[in-house]
């Protein structure tokens, strides 16, 4: 979005939603320990990485952060059952847009399931959730392989 978006410097301001056992510190160590691996499967542009910048604020402060959770509070809800048992993947199809993805590939950018989703049982529901973001399924619930 760099081109079309003039304001700032074209880093990625990471900011967390304040809460007790996250090591914000631990993190940044880890951005580090990623940033000097020479992996071939880490593509990350780290010059729009900002370790240093990495930051916690108060969750009622940050209007950024009470949207972010309700992004990932409705994507949630297409894959945890309700009181009743059920998901709700409306939320999900009218996001997918907005959902990262590298090559058509969201369950791999976008979007972690863990574990993976050949090791979960789904339900129907659940199922229609992995094939929306590209996901195979199966007969039995999961994904085919071997």
């Amino acid at each position: 979005m760099r081109p079309s978006v003039q304001e700032g410097d074209g880093r990625v301001k990471i900011v967390f939603s304040r809460r007790g056992g996250l090591s914000y510190a631990e993190f940044r160590l880890y951005l580090e320990k990623l940033k000097s691996m020479t992996e071939e499967d880490i593509r990350i542009h780290w010059p729009v990485i900002d370790i240093d910048g990495i930051d916690a604020q108060d969750h009622s402060k940050r209007a950024g952060l009470q949207v972010a959770d309700l992004n990932a509070a409705s994507i949630t809800s297409g894959l945890e059952s309700d009181y009743y048992g059920n998901c709700e993947l409306r939320y999900a199809q009218i996001l997918k847009p907005l959902v990262y993805k590298r090559n058509d590939n969201y369950l791999s950018y976008g979007m972690k399931l863990y574990p993976g989703p050949e090791r979960l049982s789904l339900n129907a529901q659940q199922g229609a959730f992995v094939q929306l973001f590209g996901g195979q399924i199966g007969e039995n619930g999961r994904p085919p392989g071997p």
